[in-house]
């Protein structure tokens, strides 16, 4: 299982041909406590760095974007009536959405976990 992230601090988990997406605990802590998630459609086609859900906090709305191309395969509908999840468990528990990968030479040009490591410091 691979993690790779963006300078926007989504992260995609790559499980197979789906990643399963959400923002860092780094994002999460910028943000403080997350009070509502919009959610993609089931089957929504994203390209790569088109807006794909939104998470608002106490602080700001900020948009989530598809990290890499693919198709919408499910989401996490907990987050609808449990968007702290996002705070407790960024990683895990409060991933927002899952896609099938189109193109899986694009995971190539998002960060691993040293260069992000980096990147937040």
């Amino acid at each position: 299982m691979t993690t790779r992230y963006t300078e926007d601090h989504e992260y995609i988990r790559v499980e197979g041909a789906t990643g399963v997406v959400g923002i860092t605990n780094y994002a999460q802590d910028q943000l403080g406590d997350i009070v509502f998630v919009e959610l993609p459609a089931i089957g929504k086609k994203l390209k790569k760095g088109d807006e794909a859900a939104v998470v608002e906090s106490v602080k700001a709305a900020s948009e989530i974007y598809a990290p890499v191309s693919g198709t919408v395969t499910a989401v996490n509908g907990a987050l609808s009536g449990e968007p702290g999840l996002i705070n407790l468990s960024a990683d895990a528990d409060g991933w927002i959405f899952k896609l099938s990968i189109d193109d899986a030479a694009e995971l190539d040009t998002l960060m691993d976990d040293a260069a992000y490591a980096k990147h937040t410091a």
